[in-house]
């Protein structure tokens, strides 16, 4: 799990000056009706860290399999009016989730990796799967942000995410 660990810190290094870079008002921009701005989708982002930190922590305490409830993230980001926040704000949160979360991985017990976890009626899903999938979805995510930024999907192939 330290290579998960590693790669997280790696991915917010890279990309909180790139994300800072973006100014205001193409941060709110939403492309479409219906589509997210970039402020949206680093809100959606930090929901996720969120949310994630719950597994995480759940799995790791866990004596036995564990059940969670999904989130409608749409609602979420509505209800949080990402979209009205301040964009360097958004994007600082957002590193500092992660790199708690980093944190969090980096120490992970290895005996807990197996520990189990069914989202609604989804999984089992190992807790070494969880937070590399977890980091494939921020990169899913960032490649819509940052779409020139050359962001490849190597590391999901050593987690068969």
């Amino acid at each position: 799990m330290n290579d998960i660990a590693r790669h997280l810190r790696g991915l917010i290094e890279q990309y909180v000056p790139l994300l800072l870079a973006i100014d205001h008002v193409a941060a709110a921009h939403r492309p479409a009706p219906g589509k997210w701005s970039k402020k949206e989708i680093v809100g959606h982002l930090i929901d996720s860290a969120g949310n994630n930190q719950q597994k995480f922590v759940r799995l790791l305490i866990a004596k036995g399999p564990i059940e969670f409830v999904g989130y409608a993230q749409d609602d979420w980001v509505a209800a949080q009016h990402y979209q009205a926040a301040d964009w360097p704000r958004l994007v600082r949160l957002w590193q500092a989730h992660n790199e708690h979360l980093a944190h969090v991985i980096e120490h992970a017990d290895p005996e807990r990796a197996g520990n189990t976890i069914t989202i609604d009626v989804l999984g089992p899903f190992r807790l070494d799967f969880v937070m590399g999938d977890y980091v494939e979805h921020l990169k899913h995510h960032l490649r819509v942000v940052l779409p020139d930024a050359g962001l490849t999907s190597a590391f999901a192939n050593v987690y068969g995410t």
